[in-house]
């Protein structure tokens, strides 16, 4: 499966942007949309690169939900799952409760569990919430926007 542009439209919504290098809320250089790997104070990238280099991220993130969920997925369910994941990393999608119950084929726990994961360096964050919020509807196939 690969994430829909509606998917892809949630990550972009949320992860805004930059043609710089700047800090995200867990201290981590960030440039792009979202990108973590590589990146150095004083880069430049083009919106042409920051695409490409979220085209090779959502890779990375949906052979993980690929290979970590059990069950069988619908789009929303995929995307919201590969949103998720590449804002909290696979480490967190493999030991979370979340991928737990829904492996148990609890689909409706799930937005629920999703939520759970709105804090950055231990605070709740409110574009967190937001963001979680978002996904949850997105997983339930409801309007995320």
């Amino acid at each position: 499966m690969e994430t829909s542009q509606n998917g892809i439209d949630l990550i972009k919504h949320f992860e805004g942007c930059r043609l710089e290098p700047y800090l995200c809320s867990a201290n981590v250089l960030t440039i792009g949309y979202g990108h973590t790997k590589d990146v150095v104070e004083n880069m430049h990238i083009t919106e042409e690169t920051a695409e490409s280099l979220l085209q090779q991220d959502l890779k990375e993130f949906e052979d993980h939900v690929d290979k970590l969920v059990t069950v069988d997925l619908n789009q929303n369910q995929f995307d919201a799952l590969v949103s998720w994941t590449f804002n909290l990393g696979a480490g967190n999608l493999k030991s979370s409760t979340m991928l737990k119950v829904l492996n148990e084929e609890k689909y409706d726990k799930v937005p629920e569990q999703m939520q759970r994961w709105n804090k950055s360096a231990g605070v709740v964050n409110k574009g967190l919430v937001k963001r979680r919020g978002a996904e949850a509807l997105l997983f339930a196939s409801k309007a995320w926007t």
